[in-house]
């Protein structure tokens, strides 16, 4: 895993972006259940994170309560995102753009030419930050959600800064 670590000027207090620790995973799992339709479960976020060696996972701190969270696995020169989610009251507030942004410059220090991710055809406002981003959809996946297919997205200039 990588050692990011970067400070923002947030009005509650600094962001912290820095790699996710075990001690994490209870906060993380809270986020995903009030973010998503059918949440990875706590043990998920464990596996991943102790045991994948595949996977990076970074968090976003504020008075050093984590409030968000990132996931990918690098493949080679891809990256993907496997999940990424805010805490409901800290939404539109820019702190998913600087996970995404560190995402971003870490995995292209890394070798990392492109990233992939799915989300739901109906989740508009994922698909439109994404788009902001330069994610284009490239394809669909059948049946990837228990009720929906999945768009496949991928960006494939990393070149970034923060």
């Amino acid at each position: 895993m990588g050692e990011i670590e970067h400070e923002y000027i947030h009005k509650n207090g600094p962001i912290i972006i820095e790699p996710m620790v075990e001690a994490d995973i209870y906060a993380v799992a809270a986020i995903e259940l009030e973010s998503f339709k059918d949440p990875w479960p706590l043990e998920s976020f464990r596996t991943e994170l102790l045991y994948n060696q595949l996977a990076s996972y970074y968090v976003a701190r504020i008075n050093g309560v984590v409030v968000a969270y990132i996931g990918a696995w690098s493949i080679l020169d891809e990256v993907h995102i496997t999940t990424l989610a805010v805490e409901k009251k800290y939404r539109r507030q820019g702190i998913a753009s600087l996970l995404l942004e560190t995402l971003f410059v870490y995995m292209h220090k890394q070798g990392a030419r492109y990233l992939t991710l799915e989300v739901r055809p109906s989740n508009r406002a994922a698909r439109n930050f994404y788009e902001k981003y330069g994610f284009k959809v490239y394809g669909h996946r059948k049946k990837y959600y228990v009720d929906e297919d999945a768009l496949i997205m991928t960006k494939d200039d990393l070149n970034y800064t923060v």
